[in-house]
């Protein structure tokens, strides 16, 4: 039984509709049970910060997908948790910068779970995707108003990666977690990619020009408080921006290939894909 947390957000369902579509007993762990889609899939309803539903969750699991937005106490809670019940493996999105002296948040929240993980005694499996290219579509409502949309990445490229191939690797290592354990894998697309490209490509596909317009990394965290996202987000998000302008996202790597068979998606396919949300 693979056990997948996160199961309603865009890694997590797409990791759960290709193992269903395998016929590997899998079952989602969701907080709302309605936004969840059964396809031959149990589901079951949890909460990070209730560790009695987690134990429940982990009944005759062998192997858990663990995606979340990595709030340290509630990765680790899930870690103990199969610790507890007899989990054999754990396949854990990370980040491929995560250390304990990063100066961004997030990056120091995923060392700690990382840590933890590789103290619990548990088999495990680290995924680092570079950014993922449905954040993208954060751009939508800009683009479809504006004809243009507001980034502080300067010229900085980025290995963007579609999160169906983030899924379909986390996919194929908890289908044969013993061949992966230990291995930290880096998940890019096929190509470096900066937001002057995304925005070509947008005007391609839409049949207008798509402007890119820059600002700073600290006009941009004033601007995402305005618009309601909270403080710290805000400046976690536009410390990530100022290091994407400074080369920090320029990597790539083989490994969905390696793992899954097949290359990854472009963000040409990604636009064409998606071309109606920006339309």
């Amino acid at each position: 039984m693979i056990l997948v947390t996160g199961a309603t957000g865009t890694v997590g369902s797409e990791a759960v509709r290709l193992l269903a579509a395998q016929h590997h007993p899998t079952r989602a762990l969701v907080r709302d049970p309605s936004r969840a889609t059964g396809n031959g899939v149990e589901i079951v309803t949890g909460d990070f910060d209730r560790p009695d539903t987690l134990d429940a969750a982990m009944r005759d699991a062998d192997t858990v997908l663990l995606i979340s937005p990595a709030v340290p106490a509630q990765e680790i809670a899930v870690i103990d948790s199969a610790a507890r019940r007899g989990v054999t493996h754990i396949v854990k999105i990370t980040n491929n910068k995560a250390s304990a002296d990063s100066p961004v948040d997030r990056r120091r929240d995923h060392a700690r779970v990382e840590a933890h993980l590789k103290s619990s005694g548990l088999g495990y499996t680290l995924l680092a995707p570079n950014l993922y290219l449905q954040n993208l579509l954060a751009f939508a409502p800009s683009i479809k108003q504006t004809r243009g949309f507001t980034m502080s990445a300067g010229d900085g490229k980025a290995g963007m990666i579609d999160t169906r191939d983030v899924a379909a690797a986390a996919a194929a290592i908890a289908v044969k977690p013993t061949d992966h354990a230990g291995r930290t894998y880096l998940l890019t697309g096929p190509e470096l990619i900066t937001y002057t490209d995304v925005a070509k490509e947008l005007s391609d596909a839409l049949g207008h020009e798509v402007e890119y317009r820059r600002i700073s990394p600290d006009e941009h965290r004033q601007a995402m408080i305005r618009a309601g996202v909270p403080e710290a987000v805000a400046t976690s998000n536009a410390q990530v921006f100022g290091l994407i302008a400074e080369g920090d996202a320029a990597w790539l790597s083989d490994d969905v290939a390696s793992i899954t068979g097949a290359p990854p998606r472009s963000l040409r396919t990604f636009i064409a894909d998606h071309s109606a949300a920006f339309a």
